[in-house]
């Protein structure tokens, strides 16, 4: 068994977790559709657009192809948006939205990494109005999300910074590593998508969570472990502990979540392009 001394020696370890559909059951941008429309961030048509997006996700989630026209599309719709009241509008919509949608799986895990030890790093191509809030309800020691600029007058100037998305996430992982001491071999990463394989190959331990399909594959080619998550579970109810943050949650970059249209808005307007109405 090792000693207290040994244990305080061994190198930091971390665990990196996707967000959507691998710590809560749905997209956290398109979840808080609703509140931005009663803010007037958005139109009525743009709600109907991401419930229809919210149910595509849920159904089998986003390629490449749409994510980079997601990231296009971002910059048009958020442009103009207030920041201070975009963060007003999360703040108090965040535990009616996302308290109930956490898996009790991921809660657990999660619970189990700090009990170990191991900082909680929360990696999500959303942004960091959403993503903050929601990694400090769950405890989580760092956020890495997409960042875009804000000019003087406190609103998004329709510039995106930072892309939290596939290769990216991988870099900010090792970045972190680096800065942080973590032993990625020793650390541990859990996603949903195939666009998360650069990062699940970057530590030691990868687990695929309700993967898509492509996910699925690759997971299975890599022996990767598969966990299904199905519970979803009211955080405060589960353990209260885990509603307020373990420790100061540190932002390793941060970003808009202010996107929560942004992902229901272009799967749609992809899907209008390619498809006939029904």
């Amino acid at each position: 068994m090792l000693t207290l001394v040994e244990i305080r020696s061994l190198p930091r370890t971390a665990a990196f977790f996707d967000l959507d559909k691998t710590v809560i059951a749905k997209s956290s941008t398109l979840t808080f559709s609703k509140p931005f429309y009663q803010g007037g961030l958005i139109n009525r048509r743009a709600v109907l657009r991401t419930a229809y997006a919210q149910f595509v996700f849920l159904a089998g989630g986003a390629d490449h192809d749409q994510m980079e026209r997601m990231r296009e599309y971002l910059s048009a719709l958020c442009k103009g948006w207030n920041v201070s009241q975009v963060k007003e509008i999360v703040a108090e919509t965040l535990h009616d939205l996302i308290d109930p949608i956490i898996y009790d799986e991921a809660a657990s895990l999660i619970e189990d990494h700090h009990t170990a030890g191991r900082d909680v790093v929360i990696v999500s191509t959303s942004g960091a109005e959403v993503v903050e809030p929601i990694g400090e309800l769950l405890g989580a020691d760092r956020v890495v999300a997409t960042r875009m600029a804000v000019g003087v007058d406190g609103c998004f100037t329709g510039e995106v910074e930072y892309y939290a998305y596939g290769p990216t996430k991988a870099e900010a992982v090792k970045a972190l590593a680096e800065s942080e001491g973590y032993d990625l071999s020793r650390c541990y990463a859990y996603s949903d998508s195939i666009t998360d394989v650069p990062m699940l190959s970057s530590v030691g331990h990868p687990y695929a969570v309700n993967p898509d399909r492509a996910l699925r594959r690759e997971a299975i080619a890599r022996d990767w472990p598969i966990l299904v998550f199905s519970r979803p579970v009211r955080l405060k109810r589960r353990l209260p502990a885990l509603s307020m943050p373990a420790r100061p949650a540190l932002v390793a970059a941060a970003a808009v979540g202010a996107a929560a249209a942004t992902a229901g808005l272009v799967w749609y307007a992809s899907r209008r392009r390619t498809t006939a109405p029904v």
